[in-house]
């Protein structure tokens, strides 16, 4: 399988996925050396995961160059990388406190006891998203890891140049070796994960989400699916139009658009709608296309070829219902083999046009103007996704009252898009944008556990209930 390289156009990298007989083989010794990997216990498994960090960080460089490569762009590359450390200490601290506590209580029962306990789950599947390919093959995998399983991992074959350099990493662990594994493949090996996995947590589109959520039925086994979004931002008549428009502007461009969490939709009430929109399109036109070289702007290019034709698709159906450019342009752009789109923003949008209802993961940034706080809450909620939102608004109150009445999963206030930088908050996907528990916080353990009640008779004397 060739891959293409984003900003060329080029094929660059070739990827060999395993066979079904080479996915079981390694599978199989996973389960055997996950039994050791669990009875290691939680501050072993912290050990391992601080010195793979180490060693991770030892290899950073060729770690950034690789993902440069994947995905054409520097400065998320850069904060992915930086983030495997932040996270791994954040997932050992969370495990540590979680395992400390051994849960004792008595019950109605007055002489019977219950001690809960947890079962790690064998063999974790992960299958990863394209857009931050680093970030999201390790959001699930290190709680994962620290929880007592096995993680097998496939990433998108969009984006496989940092497998190589990351299972590297991986082999100088001794107590992660057939523990932790990464496997090229397309959608035919993430098939093959769902048949041979105790579980599977899958990020990426709503589309191919319906069809992993099905293949985890078909073998009855537990899935966590992260999907798509369409993000809403409100902006009220007492918003700090300066604060808001500069944060949404990042919440929609940043990574070129392409996050789940990216704002998609534009709400703005009707008395600051112009001022808003004026400096909106002024900000937006001082970002840069990170073209020629990827130091020389903001906006790098559109990773995958079938986003493009995505993208150009829903502003060709938006200008032809009547929408009016304000920023950017009509469509993506070519510049040397390589898709890019610029910090486009447009008037004049309907709800019956593909850029309001489906998700675009680009930086299109649609400007609808709402009359009161109700429409405005209707027009954010009419929508088949929930992952998140905003709201803009002159106090905490105010945007408080506003955000309680948003169905989605988590909720900006005075800021945007803040799940991509704040991992602490539990939330769960709300409708079309996924389903299963909360990936932060201590909660998101328990995903990868059996909960085991242990009931304890205390009493010397037989049960009141036995015969004889």
């Amino acid at each position: 399988m060739k891959i293409k390289n984003p900003r060329t156009g080029q094929y660059y990298y070739e990827i060999f996925p395993p066979t079904f007989e080479e996915l079981k083989d390694k599978t199989n010794f996973m389960r055997e050396s996950q039994e050791v990997w669990k009875e290691l216990g939680i501050e072993h498994r912290i050990k391992a995961l601080q010195a793979w960090k180490e060693v991770v960080n030892e290899h950073k460089e060729e770690l950034i160059d690789a993902l440069c490569m994947d995905t054409g762009r520097k400065w998320e590359t850069i904060l992915e990388v930086d983030l495997v450390a932040s996270s791994i200490e954040r997932w050992s601290n969370i495990s540590r406190d979680f395992f400390s506590i051994i849960e004792r209580k008595t019950s109605s029962i007055p002489f019977l006891e219950i001690e809960q306990g947890y079962e790690p789950y064998s063999l974790v599947g992960v299958i990863s998203p394209w857009n931050f390919p680093l970030l999201l093959s390790l959001i699930d995998t290190i709680p994962a890891l620290l929880a007592g399983c096995a993680v097998i991992v496939k990433p998108s074959e969009i984006t496989p140049r940092f497998i190589e350099v990351l299972q590297k990493t991986i082999n100088h662990i001794p107590d992660l070796l057939g523990i932790l594994n990464y496997v090229e493949g397309g959608g035919e090996t993430g098939a093959d994960l769902c048949k041979l996995t105790d579980i599977v947590c899958f990020t990426g589109s709503t589309e191919t989400g319906k069809k992993v959520y099905q293949a985890a039925c078909d073998n009855f086994i537990p899935i966590f699916l992260e999907l798509g979004g369409k993000d809403a931002v409100i902006v009220t008549e007492t918003a700090d139009i300066e604060r808001a428009t500069s944060a949404i502007l990042w919440g929609s461009v940043a990574n070129a658009g392409q996050s789940c969490l990216s704002i998609e939709r534009i709400y703005v009430h009707r008395n600051v709608y112009h001022q808003f929109l004026s400096r909106l399109v002024g900000k937006a036109n001082l970002l840069q296309l990170a073209y020629p070289t990827m130091d020389s702007g903001q906006i790098g290019p559109i990773i995958s070829e079938k986003q493009v034709a995505i993208i150009d698709n829903q502003l060709d159906d938006a200008f032809k219902k009547g929408a009016v450019l304000k920023a950017g342009s009509k469509k993506c752009e070519e510049l040397d083999g390589g898709f890019y789109c610029k910090a486009t923003i447009l008037t004049n949008v309907t709800h019956d046009m593909k850029l309001m209802n489906e998700e675009t993961f680009g930086p299109i940034l649609p400007v609808m103007i709402y009359n009161t706080t109700e429409q405005a809450i209707d027009f954010a909620n009419n929508t088949q996704y929930g992952l998140s939102g905003a709201v803009f608004a002159d106090t905490e109150e105010e945007a408080m009252k506003i955000a309680r009445k948003l169905k989605c999963g988590a909720v900006s206030i005075n800021d945007a898009a803040l799940t991509a930088v704040m991992h602490e908050g539990e939330k769960n996907s709300f409708k079309m944008s996924g389903i299963g528990g909360t990936r932060m916080g201590p909660s998101a353990l328990k995903r990868f556990m059996k909960q085991k009640a242990y009931l304890i008779n205390s009493q010397k004397v037989n049960d009141p209930w036995w015969f004889g």
